[in-house]
């Protein structure tokens, strides 16, 4: 039986943290697509003082580079593996960066229901997470972002797209083959457009070329 996400296999992050193999959980290509995401954000406004929310932070790739920008404490992660984001803390941050990052900054939260966060979150990012899961799991997800924070201002989230109506595997242009059935997944622009509004958020699409041909929205709060 094929897994809805390849994270689901048991014992797969153990065995990797076992290896050392920490940064390959997140999919490598560590500077590079740190990189990718340090410009998207600033580019959609991001200042020093927001508060800051890494959904899928795993073992800190972007939060290497973030947190010492941010003012301190402003940072915040989630993933499914607290032992991933631990081994990060330790591993890829600097002495001084881990002064400006609280461990209690990094929740577990496999569910996307962000237990513990303060409300304060002003710009989220969630990047290549909804490319590992089922269709289903989006909307609840971006309900959840949207009633629990209510100063949040945007969020960006990457995912894989094919042509509407496509029906089976769709070859990326970065060469990386999705299916609509199982992992890595892809969505149509129109679903992940539906699943925004029934959420709240406007959505916007940009024409980044990401690794791994990723596709990224910009989603804004409907604030009435």
């Amino acid at each position: 039986m094929t897994l809805a996400s390849p994270y689901l296999k048991p014992g797969f992050y153990d065995d990797a943290l076992a290896r050392g193999k920490h940064r390959d959980i997140v999919g490598g290509r560590w500077e590079e697509t740190a990189l990718h995401q340090m410009q998207v954000i600033l580019d959609e406004g991001l200042e020093r003082h927001d508060h800051f929310l890494d959904i899928g932070c795993g073992c800190l790739r972007l939060g290497h580079r973030l947190v010492p920008w941010l003012d301190p404490g402003h940072y915040r992660g989630t993933d499914a593996s607290r032992a991933l984001m631990l081994r990060g803390y330790a591993e890829e941050l600097t002495p001084d960066t881990r002064l400006r990052l609280p461990e209690e900054n990094l929740v577990e939260d496999e569910e996307f229901r962000f237990p513990t966060l303060p409300p304060t979150i002003t710009f989220a990012l969630c990047w290549g997470v909804f490319t590992h899961l089922p269709a289903e799991t989006l909307r609840p997800a971006l309900h959840n972002l949207n009633h629990r924070f209510p100063h949040l201002r945007k969020l960006l989230l990457t995912v894989f797209l094919a042509p509407d109506r496509h029906e089976g595997p769709f070859r990326q242009r970065d060469g990386v083959v999705t299916h609509p059935n199982r992992p890595p997944w892809h969505r149509s622009p129109a679903g992940i457009g539906a699943d925004a509004a029934a959420a709240g958020f406007t959505i916007r699409w940009r024409e980044d070329l990401l690794p791994r041909g990723q596709a990224l929205a910009v989603l804004e709060p409907i604030r009435r």
